[in-house]
Protein backbone atom coordinates (compact mmCIF):
# COMPACT_ATOMS: atom_id res chain seq x y z
CA UNK A 1 0.00 0.00 0.00
CA UNK A 2 1.24 3.75 -0.83
CA UNK A 3 2.16 5.78 1.80
CA UNK A 4 -0.19 8.64 1.96
CA UNK A 5 1.20 11.34 4.20
CA UNK A 6 -1.63 13.47 4.88
CA UNK A 7 -3.74 10.40 6.45
CA UNK A 8 -0.79 9.67 8.67
CA UNK A 9 -0.68 13.43 9.61
CA UNK A 10 -3.89 12.78 10.26
CA UNK A 11 -3.89 9.65 12.45
CA UNK A 12 -1.02 11.66 14.65
CA UNK A 13 -3.65 14.88 15.33
CA UNK A 14 -6.15 12.12 15.84
CA UNK A 15 -4.25 10.90 18.87
CA UNK A 16 -4.99 14.24 20.54
CA UNK A 17 -8.51 14.38 22.11
CA UNK A 18 -11.32 17.09 21.14
CA UNK A 19 -10.77 18.10 25.27
CA UNK A 20 -6.64 18.31 24.80
CA UNK A 21 -7.65 20.35 21.43
CA UNK A 22 -9.45 22.77 23.39
CA UNK A 23 -7.32 23.55 26.13
CA UNK A 24 -4.60 24.21 23.83
CA UNK A 25 -7.29 26.21 21.74
CA UNK A 26 -7.90 28.23 24.64
CA UNK A 27 -4.11 28.53 26.27
CA UNK A 28 -3.13 29.73 22.84
CA UNK A 29 -5.43 32.13 21.75
CA UNK A 30 -5.24 33.44 25.81
CA UNK A 31 -1.41 34.15 24.95
CA UNK A 32 -2.20 36.23 21.90
CA UNK A 33 -4.55 38.39 23.86
CA UNK A 34 -1.65 38.76 26.21
CA UNK A 35 0.22 40.50 23.77
CA UNK A 36 -2.56 43.48 23.54
CA UNK A 37 -2.72 43.17 27.51
CA UNK A 38 0.68 43.22 28.00
CA UNK A 39 0.97 47.22 25.81
CA UNK A 40 -1.81 48.44 28.20
CA UNK A 41 -0.18 47.16 31.04
CA UNK A 42 3.09 48.99 29.80
CA UNK A 43 1.03 52.17 28.91
CA UNK A 44 -1.02 52.37 32.29
CA UNK A 45 3.10 51.91 34.07
CA UNK A 46 4.19 54.69 31.97
CA UNK A 47 1.61 57.29 32.43
CA UNK A 48 2.00 56.52 36.30
CA UNK A 49 5.98 56.87 36.13
CA UNK A 50 5.66 59.94 34.88
CA UNK A 51 2.56 61.12 36.24
CA UNK A 52 4.94 60.32 40.00
CA UNK A 53 7.75 62.53 38.83
CA UNK A 54 10.06 59.99 40.30
CA UNK A 55 12.47 60.44 37.37
CA UNK A 56 12.60 64.23 38.08
CA UNK A 57 13.90 63.68 41.00
CA UNK A 58 16.55 60.98 40.40
CA UNK A 59 17.50 63.23 37.55
CA UNK A 60 17.89 66.78 39.72
CA UNK A 61 20.11 64.41 42.43
CA UNK A 62 23.51 64.03 40.09
CA UNK A 63 25.35 67.56 40.75
CA UNK A 64 25.70 69.29 37.20
CA UNK A 65 28.31 67.60 34.98
CA UNK A 66 27.78 64.31 36.14
CA UNK A 67 25.63 62.89 32.89
CA UNK A 68 26.42 59.49 33.17
CA UNK A 69 25.46 58.68 36.26
CA UNK A 70 22.45 60.58 36.01
CA UNK A 71 21.65 58.36 32.94
CA UNK A 72 22.11 55.22 34.75
CA UNK A 73 20.62 55.91 38.04
CA UNK A 74 17.72 57.10 35.92
CA UNK A 75 17.79 53.87 34.21
CA UNK A 76 18.20 51.70 37.11
CA UNK A 77 15.18 53.46 38.92
CA UNK A 78 12.93 53.14 35.97
CA UNK A 79 13.69 49.39 35.27
CA UNK A 80 12.88 49.07 39.24
CA UNK A 81 9.89 50.92 39.63
CA UNK A 82 8.29 50.26 36.46
CA UNK A 83 9.17 45.87 37.28
CA UNK A 84 7.46 46.79 40.42
CA UNK A 85 4.34 48.35 39.29
CA UNK A 86 3.57 45.24 36.69
CA UNK A 87 4.25 42.61 38.86
CA UNK A 88 0.97 42.12 39.74
CA UNK A 89 0.93 41.37 35.55
CA UNK A 90 3.93 38.93 35.63
CA UNK A 91 2.81 37.07 38.43
CA UNK A 92 -1.02 35.99 37.08
CA UNK A 93 0.55 36.27 32.89
CA UNK A 94 4.06 34.28 34.23
CA UNK A 95 2.91 31.96 36.84
CA UNK A 96 -0.89 32.16 37.84
CA UNK A 97 -1.97 31.30 34.17
CA UNK A 98 0.65 28.76 33.33
CA UNK A 99 0.03 26.78 36.77
CA UNK A 100 -4.17 26.95 35.55
CA UNK A 101 -3.15 25.27 32.13
CA UNK A 102 -0.87 22.91 33.99
CA UNK A 103 2.20 24.18 32.30
CA UNK A 104 4.50 24.86 35.74
CA UNK A 105 4.53 23.05 39.20
CA UNK A 106 6.79 26.13 40.26
CA UNK A 107 6.07 27.22 43.59
CA UNK A 108 5.15 31.24 44.01
CA UNK A 109 7.90 31.80 46.30
CA UNK A 110 10.78 30.01 43.84
CA UNK A 111 8.81 32.38 41.48
CA UNK A 112 8.99 35.39 43.24
CA UNK A 113 12.78 34.55 44.06
CA UNK A 114 13.91 33.98 40.37
CA UNK A 115 12.00 37.17 39.49
CA UNK A 116 13.75 38.85 42.16
CA UNK A 117 17.47 37.94 40.46
CA UNK A 118 16.21 38.46 37.45
CA UNK A 119 15.19 41.99 38.51
CA UNK A 120 18.35 42.75 39.84
CA UNK A 121 20.17 41.62 37.19
CA UNK A 122 17.89 43.39 34.45
CA UNK A 123 18.56 46.63 36.55
CA UNK A 124 22.12 46.62 36.25
CA UNK A 125 22.29 45.05 32.42
CA UNK A 126 19.53 47.00 31.19
CA UNK A 127 20.99 50.65 32.83
CA UNK A 128 24.35 49.85 31.18
CA UNK A 129 22.43 48.89 28.24
CA UNK A 130 20.31 52.19 28.25
CA UNK A 131 23.38 54.64 29.11
CA UNK A 132 24.98 53.68 25.77
CA UNK A 133 21.38 54.22 24.29
CA UNK A 134 21.33 57.79 25.37
CA UNK A 135 24.87 57.94 24.81
CA UNK A 136 24.52 57.83 21.41
CA UNK A 137 21.18 59.55 21.42
CA UNK A 138 23.68 63.06 22.54
CA UNK A 139 26.32 62.24 20.44
CA UNK A 140 25.44 59.87 16.79
CA UNK A 141 22.96 62.83 15.68
CA UNK A 142 19.81 62.19 13.52
CA UNK A 143 21.68 58.54 12.94
CA UNK A 144 21.65 57.42 16.39
CA UNK A 145 18.82 55.01 15.67
CA UNK A 146 21.62 53.33 13.20
CA UNK A 147 24.33 53.39 15.98
CA UNK A 148 21.47 52.34 18.16
CA UNK A 149 20.91 48.98 16.12
CA UNK A 150 24.58 47.90 15.83
CA UNK A 151 24.67 48.74 19.29
CA UNK A 152 22.36 46.17 20.29
CA UNK A 153 23.84 43.54 18.13
CA UNK A 154 26.79 43.78 20.28
CA UNK A 155 25.32 43.39 23.22
CA UNK A 156 23.12 40.71 21.89
CA UNK A 157 26.08 39.16 20.65
CA UNK A 158 28.02 39.47 24.12
CA UNK A 159 24.96 38.62 26.56
CA UNK A 160 24.59 35.38 24.31
CA UNK A 161 28.27 34.71 24.38
CA UNK A 162 28.22 34.85 28.31
CA UNK A 163 24.65 33.21 29.00
CA UNK A 164 25.48 29.89 28.77
CA UNK A 165 28.31 30.54 31.64
CA UNK A 166 27.38 33.10 33.59
CA UNK A 167 23.87 33.54 33.23
CA UNK A 168 21.70 30.37 33.20
CA UNK A 169 23.61 28.32 35.88
CA UNK A 170 21.98 31.33 38.15
CA UNK A 171 18.68 29.90 37.52
CA UNK A 172 19.02 26.40 36.27
CA UNK A 173 21.45 23.20 37.00
CA UNK A 174 22.55 22.18 33.78
CA UNK A 175 24.48 18.43 33.83
CA UNK A 176 25.96 15.66 31.41
CA UNK A 177 23.88 13.04 30.93
CA UNK A 178 23.13 10.09 32.92
CA UNK A 179 24.83 6.69 31.33
CA UNK A 180 22.92 5.02 29.32
CA UNK A 181 21.48 4.39 25.79
CA UNK A 182 20.11 7.92 25.61
CA UNK A 183 23.51 9.21 26.62
CA UNK A 184 25.55 7.24 23.85
CA UNK A 185 22.91 7.83 21.26
CA UNK A 186 22.94 11.60 21.85
CA UNK A 187 26.52 11.47 22.00
CA UNK A 188 27.15 9.98 18.31
CA UNK A 189 24.54 12.11 17.19
CA UNK A 190 27.00 14.85 18.71
CA UNK A 191 29.86 13.72 17.23
CA UNK A 192 28.91 13.21 14.17
CA UNK A 193 27.88 16.34 13.87
CA UNK A 194 31.64 17.75 15.42
CA UNK A 195 29.48 19.24 18.31
CA UNK A 196 32.26 18.58 21.19
CA UNK A 197 30.75 16.27 23.96
CA UNK A 198 31.06 18.94 26.52
CA UNK A 199 28.68 21.38 24.91
CA UNK A 200 25.61 18.30 25.42
CA UNK A 201 23.71 19.09 28.70
CA UNK A 202 20.57 18.07 30.26
CA UNK A 203 19.10 20.77 32.51
CA UNK A 204 16.11 20.72 35.00
CA UNK A 205 13.81 22.81 33.04
CA UNK A 206 10.97 21.27 35.24
CA UNK A 207 11.57 24.16 37.55
CA UNK A 208 10.29 26.80 36.06
CA UNK A 209 8.23 24.18 33.10
CA UNK A 210 6.04 21.26 32.13
CA UNK A 211 6.83 21.68 28.71
CA UNK A 212 8.70 19.41 26.44
CA UNK A 213 11.76 21.41 25.24
CA UNK A 214 15.18 21.50 24.34
CA UNK A 215 17.20 24.57 23.21
CA UNK A 216 20.70 25.78 21.94
CA UNK A 217 21.80 28.26 23.47
CA UNK A 218 25.40 30.51 23.70
CA UNK A 219 27.85 31.40 20.64
CA UNK A 220 31.29 30.35 19.65
CA UNK A 221 32.92 28.39 22.29
CA UNK A 222 30.11 28.55 24.55
CA UNK A 223 27.30 27.51 22.23
CA UNK A 224 25.60 24.42 23.94
CA UNK A 225 22.54 21.75 23.08
CA UNK A 226 20.55 21.62 26.55
CA UNK A 227 17.56 19.07 26.91
CA UNK A 228 14.95 19.54 29.48
CA UNK A 229 14.56 16.65 32.00
CA UNK A 230 10.88 16.74 30.92
CA UNK A 231 11.80 15.86 27.51
CA UNK A 232 14.37 13.28 29.15
CA UNK A 233 11.29 11.86 31.42
CA UNK A 234 8.53 11.74 28.56
CA UNK A 235 10.14 11.10 25.18
CA UNK A 236 11.53 7.55 24.22
CA UNK A 237 14.91 7.10 22.84
CA UNK A 238 14.10 7.35 19.33
CA UNK A 239 12.10 10.81 20.17
CA UNK A 240 15.29 11.62 22.29
CA UNK A 241 17.55 11.35 18.90
CA UNK A 242 14.93 13.38 16.79
CA UNK A 243 14.79 16.25 19.48
CA UNK A 244 18.61 16.16 19.78
CA UNK A 245 18.83 16.16 15.82
CA UNK A 246 16.62 19.02 15.38
CA UNK A 247 18.72 21.10 18.34
CA UNK A 248 22.14 20.03 16.54
CA UNK A 249 20.29 21.44 13.51
CA UNK A 250 20.20 24.92 15.01
CA UNK A 251 24.13 24.32 16.27
CA UNK A 252 25.01 23.90 12.66
CA UNK A 253 23.43 25.79 10.89
CA UNK A 254 24.44 28.62 12.76
CA UNK A 255 20.66 29.82 13.13
CA UNK A 256 21.97 32.11 16.19
CA UNK A 257 24.31 34.27 14.02
CA UNK A 258 21.39 34.95 11.45
CA UNK A 259 19.19 35.97 14.55
CA UNK A 260 21.34 38.19 15.91
CA UNK A 261 21.62 39.80 12.30
CA UNK A 262 17.62 40.23 11.97
CA UNK A 263 17.50 41.61 15.71
CA UNK A 264 19.66 44.50 14.70
CA UNK A 265 17.82 45.63 11.72
CA UNK A 266 14.57 45.33 12.92
CA UNK A 267 16.58 47.20 16.19
CA UNK A 268 17.03 49.80 13.39
CA UNK A 269 13.80 50.20 12.14
CA UNK A 270 12.25 50.12 15.69
CA UNK A 271 14.20 52.92 16.32
CA UNK A 272 14.05 54.91 13.34
CA UNK A 273 10.16 54.43 13.91
CA UNK A 274 10.57 55.18 17.81
CA UNK A 275 12.74 58.65 16.89
CA UNK A 276 9.51 60.06 14.43
CA UNK A 277 6.85 59.11 16.76
CA UNK A 278 8.22 59.88 20.13
CA UNK A 279 6.94 63.21 20.11
CA UNK A 280 3.46 62.89 19.46
CA UNK A 281 3.65 59.81 22.45
CA UNK A 282 5.14 62.33 24.54
CA UNK A 283 2.48 64.94 24.69
CA UNK A 284 0.00 61.97 24.80
CA UNK A 285 2.08 61.14 28.12
CA UNK A 286 2.12 64.54 29.25
CA UNK A 287 6.17 64.79 29.39
CA UNK A 288 8.41 67.57 28.16
CA UNK A 289 11.27 66.10 27.94
CA UNK A 290 13.07 65.67 24.91
CA UNK A 291 14.31 62.23 23.36
CA UNK A 292 18.18 62.47 24.47
CA UNK A 293 17.07 63.32 28.20
CA UNK A 294 17.10 60.35 30.65
CA UNK A 295 13.53 61.42 31.78
CA UNK A 296 11.80 60.23 28.35
CA UNK A 297 12.67 57.37 29.39
CA UNK A 298 9.01 55.70 30.07
CA UNK A 299 7.76 56.87 26.68
CA UNK A 300 10.72 55.87 24.79
CA UNK A 301 10.75 52.25 26.14
CA UNK A 302 6.91 52.18 25.36
CA UNK A 303 7.42 53.42 21.54
CA UNK A 304 9.97 50.73 21.52
CA UNK A 305 7.85 48.02 22.98
CA UNK A 306 5.26 48.76 20.42
CA UNK A 307 6.95 48.82 17.71
CA UNK A 308 8.84 45.90 18.47
CA UNK A 309 5.40 43.91 18.69
CA UNK A 310 4.17 45.38 15.60
CA UNK A 311 7.57 43.82 14.00
CA UNK A 312 6.88 40.22 15.80
CA UNK A 313 5.76 38.32 12.76
CA UNK A 314 8.87 39.61 10.95
CA UNK A 315 10.74 38.18 13.68
CA UNK A 316 8.46 35.24 14.21
CA UNK A 317 8.83 34.59 10.48
CA UNK A 318 12.80 34.27 10.60
CA UNK A 319 12.29 31.78 13.47
CA UNK A 320 10.09 29.47 11.66
CA UNK A 321 12.60 29.68 8.50
CA UNK A 322 14.85 28.41 11.75
CA UNK A 323 13.03 25.78 12.93
CA UNK A 324 11.47 24.33 9.47
CA UNK A 325 15.49 24.29 8.62
CA UNK A 326 16.36 22.06 12.21
CA UNK A 327 13.77 20.06 11.38
CA UNK A 328 14.82 19.18 7.96
CA UNK A 329 18.46 18.80 9.44
CA UNK A 330 17.14 16.33 11.58
CA UNK A 331 15.33 14.14 9.32
CA UNK A 332 18.30 13.88 7.05
CA UNK A 333 21.08 13.29 9.48
CA UNK A 334 18.64 10.96 12.07
CA UNK A 335 15.94 9.78 9.99
CA UNK A 336 13.05 9.66 12.16
CA UNK A 337 10.11 11.12 10.80
CA UNK A 338 7.90 9.21 12.95
CA UNK A 339 9.89 9.86 16.40
CA UNK A 340 9.95 13.51 15.42
CA UNK A 341 5.85 13.62 14.47
CA UNK A 342 5.62 12.20 18.06
CA UNK A 343 7.51 14.09 19.78
CA UNK A 344 6.13 17.33 18.14
CA UNK A 345 2.22 15.85 19.44
CA UNK A 346 3.77 16.38 22.97
CA UNK A 347 4.49 20.06 22.25
CA UNK A 348 0.72 20.47 20.94
CA UNK A 349 -0.44 21.21 24.92
CA UNK A 350 0.97 24.49 24.73
CA UNK A 351 1.13 25.67 21.07
CA UNK A 352 -2.10 24.95 19.31
CA UNK A 353 -1.44 22.18 16.14
CA UNK A 354 -3.93 23.38 13.90
CA UNK A 355 -3.86 27.16 13.60
CA UNK A 356 -4.61 28.78 9.98
CA UNK A 357 -1.88 30.26 7.80
CA UNK A 358 -2.78 34.04 8.95
CA UNK A 359 -2.50 33.26 12.63
CA UNK A 360 0.83 31.18 12.70
CA UNK A 361 2.20 34.00 10.48
CA UNK A 362 1.08 36.64 13.48
CA UNK A 363 1.91 34.97 16.02
CA UNK A 364 3.70 31.39 15.84
CA UNK A 365 7.19 31.29 16.67
CA UNK A 366 6.96 27.90 15.25
CA UNK A 367 5.23 26.35 11.94
CA UNK A 368 2.04 24.45 13.67
CA UNK A 369 2.45 20.89 14.72
CA UNK A 370 0.33 19.95 12.11
CA UNK A 371 2.27 21.42 9.29
CA UNK A 372 5.76 20.20 10.95
CA UNK A 373 4.32 17.25 11.39
CA UNK A 374 3.11 16.75 7.53
CA UNK A 375 6.70 17.70 6.75
CA UNK A 376 8.23 14.72 8.46
CA UNK A 377 5.48 12.68 6.78
CA UNK A 378 6.52 14.19 2.91
CA UNK A 379 9.78 12.94 4.07
CA UNK A 380 9.02 9.83 5.18
CA UNK A 381 7.47 8.99 1.82
CA UNK A 382 9.83 10.70 -0.44
CA UNK A 383 12.56 8.02 1.77
CA UNK A 384 11.37 5.39 2.45
CA UNK A 385 14.57 3.62 2.26
CA UNK A 386 16.42 6.22 4.94
CA UNK A 387 13.78 5.95 7.73
CA UNK A 388 15.50 4.49 10.67
CA UNK A 389 12.44 3.81 12.72
CA UNK A 390 10.87 2.36 9.89
CA UNK A 391 13.58 -1.11 10.08
CA UNK A 392 13.14 -1.70 14.17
Amino acid sequence: MTFDPAAATQAYIDTLSAEELALARDYTTGNHWLILGGLLVSALVTWLIVRSGVLDKVAAYPKEGRRLLQTFLVAVVFLIVSSLIALPWDIYTEWWRETQYGRTSQPLGDFLAQGAISLVMGAVVGGLFLLGIYTLLRLAGRMWWAWGGAFLAVITAFMLLISPSVIEPIFNDYEPIPEGEVHDAVMELAADAGVPEDRVFMFDGSRQSNNFTANVSGVGSTARIAISDVAMGEASLDEVKAVTGHEIGHYVLGHIWRTVLVISLLAMAVLFLTARAYPWFARLFGTDAEIADPRSMPVFIFVIGLFSALSQPAMNTLTRVGETEADAYSMEHVGLPDAMASALIKTAEYRYPLAGPVEETLFYTHPTVENRVRAAMDWKAANPDRDQGAAE
